[in-house]
């Protein structure tokens, strides 16, 4: 069953029905402003942090499900009969519903009683504000006398403490309001020198700033006593519930149509210039007002989502593939890589699975979602990765996580996390192949942003690889701290009381247990090290890695193999995670995709039966599962994976995020019909038949599925902010489409299925423009390259010369 279609010309994903079974959403805006929205106009409005600074209230896990929004309402005045555009929140029968989400921008209308409606929502590129354009058109036969109202939920501003703290915030609540435009300014007065305010371009026939009036004893959001009443009470807020709502009139004759813009924006004055006058608790205008006033203006509302529609016209057009298949293409050129700038604009901070209270920046999460955005927004990966080179200790470890507004180090979940680190150099490595911006590596960058403790980001790597060598276990693997990529593998935790974080609490000393993993992983950032530091002519250093690289290498093969597959991880007891001597949690999911993906067991044959045990025991028709058996009961000395039930997240789950790294491995032992086959399972695109089974939504991807042991076989949860993204664009595009930036040029080197003839790819790379053809004159994956009509050795095109800007290649695989 589909709730919806995919409008390709338009970008768009088209929703044809408020009834989906969770609510869609969409991200509005892509620097410093941000909105989450659903098909039902639910979401909230942040400036870049969505707990510190949130403009807006939305209340999570609620009934209705999405509660809180940008919610419009429209009244007819002849007979009192109220409705929204968007169904939430009077949840009215509507008529022709359709919600488009696009590319940082979302339509929803509606019909109602011979009214059609629609608003565009959008957050336009260099300036912190965003808009909604209603369109309000009579198709009836008479003329039609209407209102129209506004209505926003003022959070006010620490989510956290707005949603606890009710104590003081019942009290500290207040707002101005001066020409129809009204400012929340609460502690404004004190500590705070930046306010929200929410404009409208029509003549206001009323409004409401306190919440409690605007609604009405006893009444909720689907009936507002003002609403009802027709009337707006001209309430204004002292303390309570800060609201903004606008009340308009207006007469329409039959066919006639009518626009109004309101404006929800967030300003910042200098601190020493926050009143006017000076000496009063009156809002410094005085730099608002001008942006108000061109917002204002349906011109500039216009050419402002041109804008938006040129910008990600742009950034698409850096890589467009054409494939046989019509889910890779939609993917690949639409909607993956659009995902992979909502993961780097949120990293895993605010989505509907993810409140925006606790969880900062991860710095495992943004250095792997490189990989996905990095060819789309050079500089702004440039920016992240020093931003998270400044919060890794001086021992070379990180913290977890850190605060997008502080850009600091979150010292509520700390550090110890053994892979973190390593993830820095991957991250380093790809910026490079992707930008061939060598100088990154001799910036200044502190350590725990501590002035004067600054060395260039190369040192930086070289301490992530010296932390894990100097973390070794019994078995010569790394040691696995509070956790590797698996959060919920806590090998040092033994939570035995409820409440307890499994990522926090620690009860051993971290001396034993150790990641098979992490083993892998140091391989693939060693080898990447090795050849920074060659390219850097540092011939010692490359060496020193290289000979790390390969002992790490020997010891996975010896101690981490287990005679059908790679083991997961040895406990704080020594004992084996992972291995067929395990009662539950036999095979795990990550060692075999990522020793492969590492390079380890591709020469040897290791690779291949380890991924032939992928097939037989981990992979079903909705993905690859995380481990099985799945963990029928907790097992304190393994954490929080086996604290849930079998089938869901980590026990024995889908977990999307390392599909991929299969994928990858599949491609690199040359198998490309596995390759993609395990791509298309976890597909949105091609999932979206089956939407009332996957449920989250068919456009983007969702960290994970329900496994085979769950009563919810293929139920979808946790959309949108995954490392699903950036991993499956890298899968397909660089391994599987086999289009992908190298040190010294762009490598063509596809692994496709036999069923495939060829594809083409249009790639900008270091500014140059490389038309690709692919085409298959054999059964192998051999491939030989002709650049502009001249034969090249290998599978690098070389980066060309002073003033060639397009580049014609045809690869020819047999």
């Amino acid at each position: 069953m589909k709730y919806g279609h995919f409008d390709d010309a338009q970008r768009e994903y088209v929703i044809t029905t408020p009834m989906t079974p969770l609510p869609w959403i969409n991200y509005l805006g892509c620097e410093s402003y941000f909105g989450i929205i659903s098909n039902t106009a639910g979401g909230y409005s942040f400036y870049r942090d969505a707990r510190l600074r949130r403009l807006t209230r939305y209340r999570y896990n609620n009934v209705p499900a999405d509660t809180g929004g940008r919610y419009i309402y429209i009244r007819d005045n002849e007979d009192g009969a109220f409705w929204s555009p968007s169904w939430q929140p009077t949840r009215h029968e509507p008529e022709r519903f359709r919600c488009r989400h696009g590319l940082g921008y979302t339509i929803i209308g509606s019909a109602s009683r011979g009214i059609d409606a629609e608003t565009l929502y959008f957050v336009p590129l260099g300036d912190d504000l965003e808009i909604w354009q209603l369109t309000v058109k009579n198709t009836s036969r008479r003329r039609r006398r209407l209102s129209v109202f506004s209505s926003v939920e003022f959070c006010l501003w620490d989510a956290q403490d707005d949603a606890t703290n009710f104590q003081r915030n019942f009290s500290t609540g207040e707002v101005e309001v001066d020409d129809a435009v009204i400012y929340h300014k609460t502690e404004y007065r004190e500590r705070r020198n930046h306010f929200a305010w929410f404009a409208c371009s029509e003549k206001l026939a009323g409004f409401d700033t306190q919440r409690d009036t605007f609604l009405g004893p006893g009444r909720g959001w689907e009936r507002p006593a003002a609403v009802e009443r027709g009337r707006s009470f001209g309430s204004l807020a002292h303390g309570w519930a800060p609201i903004g709502s606008h009340h308009v009139r207006m007469t329409l004759r039959p066919g006639q149509a009518r626009t109004v813009i309101f404006l929800l924006g967030y300003h910042e004055n200098p601190p020493g210039e926050k009143f006017s006058p000076p000496r009063s608790q009156t809002i410094n205008k005085t730099t608002v007002r001008p942006v108000i006033a061109a917002y204002r203006d349906p011109a500039r509302v216009a050419a402002s989502f041109a804008a938006l529609r040129a910008h990600w016209d742009r950034l698409l057009g850096l890589y467009r593939a054409e494939t046989p298949e019509r889910h890779v293409d939609r993917m690949v050129n639409i909607w993956n890589p659009y995902q992979c700038m909502a993961t780097f604009n949120m990293s895993r901070s605010a989505s509907l699975y993810e409140s925006g209270i606790g969880r900062g920046l991860g710095f495992r999460d943004s250095t792997q979602d490189l990989l996905g955005f990095v060819h789309m927004v050079p500089a702004r990966a440039r920016e992240r990765i020093l931003d998270l080179a400044a919060t890794q200790l001086a021992t070379g470890g990180a913290y977890h996580q850190y605060q997008p507004l502080t850009k600091r180090g979150n010292n509520d979940i700390g550090s110890g996390f053994n892979d973190d680190p390593l993830w820095l150099i991957v991250g380093v490595a790809a910026y490079l192949k992707e930008t061939g911006d060598w100088s990154i590596l001799g910036v200044p960058v502190p350590y725990d942003n501590a002035p004067g403790s600054e060395t260039p980001l190369y040192e930086h790597l070289q301490r992530s690889l010296r932390y894990t060598i100097g973390r070794l276990g019994p078995h010569g693997l790394p040691l696995i701290g509070r956790a590797d990529w698996n959060d919920c593998l806590n090998l040092n935790c033994f939570s035995d009381a409820p409440g307890q974080s499994f990522q926090t609490t620690t009860n051993k000393d971290g001396k034993v247990a150790e990641s098979v993993f992490i083993g892998a992983l140091f391989v693939l950032a060693a080898r990447d090290l090795a050849s920074i530091a060659g390219a850097s002519g540092k011939g010692d250093d490359a060496a020193a890695c290289r000979e790390q690289c390969a002992r790490m290498e020997e010891t996975v093969r010896a101690q981490g193999w287990d005679g059908e597959w790679f083991l997961r991880a040895y406990d704080d007891a020594g004992r084996k995670v992972g291995s067929r001597e395990c009662e539950e949690g036999k095979i795990f999911i990550e060692t075999q995709g990522f020793a492969p993906l590492a390079g380890i067991g591709l020469d040897d044959g290791l690779a291949r039966r380890a991924l032939d045990a992928v097939g037989r025991h981990l992979a079903t028709r909705h993905g690859i599962m995380l481990q099985q058996p799945a963990y029928s009961r907790y097992y304190i000395h393994l954490g929080e994976i086996s604290s849930y039930p079998p089938g869901y997240k980590e026990n024995g789950g889908i977990f999307c995020h390392n599909n991929p790294w299969v994928m990858i491995a599949e491609a690199m032992a040359g198998n490309g019909e596995r390759a993609l086959d395990y791509y298309l399972r976890i597909n949105p695109s091609a999932r979206e038949p089956m939407s009332e089974t996957h449920r989250c939504e068919p456009y983007v991807y969702a960290q994970m599925i329900a496994g085979k042991d769950a009563p919810t076989h293929g139920e979808a949860k946790n959309s949108w902010l995954t490392g699903t993204a950036a991993w499956n664009y890298y899968a397909i595009t660089q391994f599987i489409l086999g289009i992908r930036p190298g040190y010294d040029g762009l490598i063509v080197a596809p692994v496709i299925p036999a069923s495939w003839q060829g594809f083409s790819v249009q790639r900008v790379y270091r500014g140059v423009r490389y038309d690709i053809t692919v085409h298959r004159g054999g059964k192998g994956n051999c491939v030989t390259l002709t650049v502009d009509g001249c034969a090249v050795q290998g599978c690098v095109v070389p980066v060309p010369g002073e003033g060639v800007d397009r580049v014609a290649v045809h690869a020819l695989i047999s």
